[in-house]
């Protein structure tokens, strides 16, 4: 193609990202306008990578750049970012990556193996016995303890849960496990199927089958993760009913995941979800190298993206704030691509009663604009004895932003599911900074 046709590509781009900012201007709330930056900014980089495939390489930077500005622009990105040099956040980054002491805790490592040979990484904290405790009777064995099994989110890892973990250990049995192609588990092999929220379930089971083949259960989710608890509900309701003394959804949604705005106009989803992020995706399946020197290049625009998406208030310790865009930007881009389409197929509200009869605690942030607080009433809507918490001021990342308020309810829970050794006290006390 021309270089004539390619600046018409990229002043297509900039109209684009033009229209769609000016359509969210004064319409929508500043997170809103922050989701029009980053699939602006998306629309901009894909149309980069189709020039630099024909090789016209200046005219896509260019409609990279217009996209990225308007954007920008758009969302008024925080000052911070036009005002102090790149070098200088680079230098702060690094500093609040070596200060905090997040994502640090580690267990005893174990691997599962889900139905398609992927390896499943998981660590498992035991219950600190005390000096001189009391030893079992010869040849009687001791019931087996609670054991809480922790399912993190889409993007993230076991150590999203860095909190709860400080806060139970050596108090209860925990197992924490990274979701396939997350953390520290295998990447699924080529040729597997693809990826559904049912697999995710059968892989929970694999996990369960390998860390804790006996004794009670807690089961704790987040985001994706809840559902992948309700997955493992749906498909095996006999481990439910005979091992599950209690369960905690956090953060997350039942289904009807394709009508979420994340903050725009449902017009302006639309758009983008039929428009932009089906030629995103297969960028990023295809091009993955590419998008990610991308990603790297506008880490200070996509940063505060993910701040917004994260949290809900402003005041959030900045080191537990760049410790969630790590574990975001530790997801690869592909399976960024790979993972997303699994949500619009999720409906698993019908799956909810194999808990009814347990503790439930079912517990949002108030700003959540991933899996909004109204999908946590419709959870707590089909389980009537569940605690419902909605947490004021919280976003997505509720357990990271508001963590005595999730250890309190999550203590309360697991003292009603007869979990020995938990102090509500403790479980409450974990700070940011600790």
């Amino acid at each position: 193609m021309s270089e004539g046709g390619d600046s018409t590509g990229a002043r297509a781009t900039a109209a684009t990202a033009a229209t769609v900012a000016a359509a969210a201007a004064g319409t929508t709330t500043s997170a809103g306008a922050t989701t029009v930056a980053g699939a602006t900014a998306v629309a901009g980089a894909t149309a980069a990578a189709s020039a630099w495939r024909r090789g016209a390489g200046v005219a896509g930077v260019a409609g990279a750049a217009v996209g990225i500005v308007a954007a920008g622009a758009a969302v008024g990105v925080a000052v911070e970012r036009l005002t102090v040099g790149r070098g200088m956040r680079r230098k702060a980054r690094l500093a609040l990556d070596a200060s905090g002491p997040y994502g640090t805790l580690r267990g005893t490592p174990g691997v599962a193996v889900a139905e398609d040979g992927t390896e499943l990484y998981y660590e498992v904290d035991e219950v600190e016995r005390p000096e001189g405790g009391r030893s079992r009777l010869p040849g009687r064995r001791p019931a087996p303890a609670v054991t809480v099994v922790f399912s993190h989110g889409y993007c993230l890892s076991q150590d999203s849960w860095h909190f709860q973990r400080a806060a139970l250990r050596g108090t209860v049995r925990t197992v924490f496990w990274d979701q396939r192609s997350h953390g520290r588990s295998g990447r699924a092999k080529s040729g597997s199927e693809a990826v559904s929220i049912d697999l995710l379930g059968r892989d929970l089971k694999a996990v369960i089958d390998a860390a804790a083949p006996e004794g009670p259960l807690v089961l704790v989710g987040h985001s994706m993760g809840g559902m992948t608890t309700m997955a493992l509900a749906a498909q095996y309701p006999e481990l439910i009913a005979g091992r599950v003394v209690g369960a905690a959804f956090v953060g997350t949604s039942s289904g009807k995941l394709s009508e979420v705005t994340y903050g725009l106009p449902a017009a302006g989803m639309n758009v983008v979800r039929r428009a932009i992020l089906p030629g995103a995706f297969k960028l990023m399946a295809a091009q993955t190298e590419l998008v990610e020197k991308g990603r790297r290049a506008t880490a200070d625009l996509f940063a505060g993206i993910i701040r917004r998406y994260s949290f809900g208030s402003k005041d959030v310790d900045p080191a537990v704030a760049r410790f969630a865009e790590r574990l975001l930007e530790a997801t690869p881009v592909d399976v960024v691509a790979a993972f997303y389409p699994a949500f619009d197929e999720h409906d698993k509200v019908a799956a909810l009663a194999a808990f009814d009869h347990l503790p439930v605690l079912v517990l949002a942030g108030e700003k959540d604009m991933v899996t909004p607080s109204g999908h946590s009433e419709v959870i707590a809507a089909a389980l009537p004895d569940a605690e419902l918490v909605v947490v004021p001021g919280a976003g997505h990342m509720v357990m990271l932003e508001q963590p005595a308020t999730v250890g309190t309810h999550l203590a309360a829970l697991l003292a009603a599911a007869g979990a020995a050794g938990v102090r509500q006290g403790r479980a409450a006390g974990a700070q940011p900074g600790g």
